[in-house]
């Protein structure tokens, strides 16, 4: 039992801390996180037969269904825990909680932490590896019709070998950006994210900020992936029928990491080269347990020798598949990919689905078939997740077009063009976890080679808010010898994390 004094230290504390005395009301990240365990208990939800709600433009959109809010789970560690503010904030809220009467106002800050220590068993030389992350997560609102969000994270890395090898191939670390030496095989990056939101009407919302988007069910996507580099972008959603139709539009500022002048400015920072892209995202609901979705991407060429683009109004064109009636698939001045979606529900916990692209038309194709299973076999808490993916060699290279890519990385799929076939499992009992991944690639470049890439870790949730959380992880790689130099890896780590963004390093 916790002592009156201490208990009175530990109020007196927080209450300095805080500008406002929160209500303890349930917290919530509204889209920061995606994370794909993170979102696993909001997944099961927009699983269910008895919502139209669209799951495959991803963040979600709060403004549209209290649904696409991250459901959390409610267990309680300590039957005081509502007495305590000390235990509350360590495990049960955000770190700093502010909420006005009425709600006109509400704040979320958070530590975003990935201190990890690990080693290669594989490494002959048993080096010592770690990553040592840092950074603050906020978010909130304004009123009924306004959020933001907004996460700093600044890194230091010593990887393994073949994330090593990867990084210095294509100048980024995966998903993270550009990065500088760190002591002597280390690496020294940061990034930023942050959107706003405004509900313009009840059946229009518009965001603008830096950060990536993903669609698709499945944990790749052939179309727009999480997979890649933040980006800057103005998204405009619109919902009808009753949520039965969703129409968005995404225009994106990417970037080749060549440079943008022939000849360098001297005494100033050299610029890389602008593109601009845009996206289109139907959904269609047919009935509550038949969803389909069409897309069309389209990136064009990058700027002139003074970065400046001209795309023309085939950029601000808003209707989908009107760039793909235009230019074809094989343009010189842009590439357009087109592809679709379908999901079907076949009871509350069982949903299948599928998705096909096409790229271009010298073997620029693509498809996907998946199954989810929630509370599989009655087991409370066990999400089972199938998945097939397979992309022609020369899929999303664009041929003369300019390519698919930004920051030197895929829009969209993650591995090497082939096949891929993964099996995911996901278990949570009160705040302890379980999650497997089991990857067999194909990869198409030069001889064809059959990998394999096992992930597994287990923990313990600390704070469901922002889910911090301790744990033990492996990461094992085979066969990758012919396109990578590196074979095998036996990867072990201990780590302390906030997971609420995807790191695709199973390629």
């Amino acid at each position: 039992m916790v002592s009156r004094r201490v208990k009175t230290a530990v109020t007196n504390f927080y209450a300095a801390t805080l500008i406002f005395t929160p209500l303890l009301i349930k917290a919530q990240f509204y889209s920061l996180p995606t994370d794909h365990s993170f979102n696993v208990l909001t997944s099961k939800v927009l699983a269910r037969r008895d919502t139209l709600v669209h799951p495959a433009m991803q963040p979600y959109i709060p403004f549209f269904s209290p649904r696409y809010l991250n459901a959390q789970d409610s267990h309680l560690v300590f039957k005081y825990i509502s007495d305590d503010p000390g235990v509350e904030v360590i495990f049960k809220r955000h770190f700093i909680q502010v909420r006005e009467p009425e709600e006109e106002f509400q704040l979320n800050i958070d530590p975003v932490l990935n201190l990890e220590a690990g080693t290669d068993l594989a490494d002959s030389m048993q080096r010592f590896l770690y990553n040592n992350t840092r950074g603050i997560a906020a978010s909130g609102t304004i009123g009924r019709k306004f959020r933001f969000e907004t996460m700093f994270i600044e890194n230091q890395s010593v990887f393994p070998e073949f994330l090593t090898s990867e990084s210095q191939a294509t100048k980024v670390v995966p998903g993270q950006g550009r990065w500088k030496t760190f002591k002597t095989r280390g690496f020294d990056y940061a990034f930023a994210t942050g959107m706003a939101s405004i509900q313009v009407s009840r059946n229009i919302n518009l965001q603008f900020g830096h950060g990536k988007h993903k669609s698709g069910h499945g944990y790749r996507s052939l179309l727009l992936s999480d997979n890649g580099f933040n980006y800057p972008y103005v998204r405009l959603t619109q919902q009808w029928m009753r949520g039965r139709l969703r129409y968005t539009n995404i225009y994106a500022s990417l970037m080749n990491l060549v440079p943008a002048a022939v000849v360098p400015t001297p005494g100033l920072e050299r610029l890389f080269q602008k593109k601009s892209a845009a996206f289109q995202t139907l959904e269609l609901s047919l009935s509550k347990s038949i969803q389909v979705s069409f897309f069309q991407g389209t990136v064009f060429q990058p700027g002139d020798t003074k970065n400046r683009q001209q795309p023309g109004w085939s950029f601000i064109n808003p209707v989908i598949f009107s760039n793909l009636a235009a230019y074809g698939l094989d343009h010189p001045r842009l590439n357009v990919l087109a592809g679709a979606d379908l999901l079907l529900k076949i009871t509350n916990s069982l949903s299948l689905y599928s998705q096909l692209m096409a790229d271009h038309d010298r073997g620029g194709t693509g498809f996907q078939v998946g199954i989810k299973y929630f509370d599989a076999f009655g087991m409370s808490g066990l999400m089972l997740q199938a998945e097939h993916n397979n992309t022609e060699r020369n899929a999303f290279t664009g041929g003369s077009s300019p390519i698919y890519y930004h920051y030197n990385q895929n829009l969209a799929y993650t591995p090497v063009n082939g096949t891929e076939t993964m099996v995911m499992a996901d278990y949570r009992k009160k705040r302890f976890f379980v999650n497997a991944r089991l990857h067999s690639q194909t990869c198409l470049l030069g001889a064809s080679t059959v990998n394999n890439v096992n992930n597994a870790r287990i923990g313990y949730i600390i704070n469901p808010p922002y889910n911090l959380n301790v744990g033990l992880g492996y990461l094992g790689r085979r066969n990758f010898s012919t396109f990578s130099g590196v074979n095998p890896t036996d990867y072990l780590t201990i780590s302390v994390k906030t997971n609420i963004y995807n790191l695709y390093y199973d390629f």
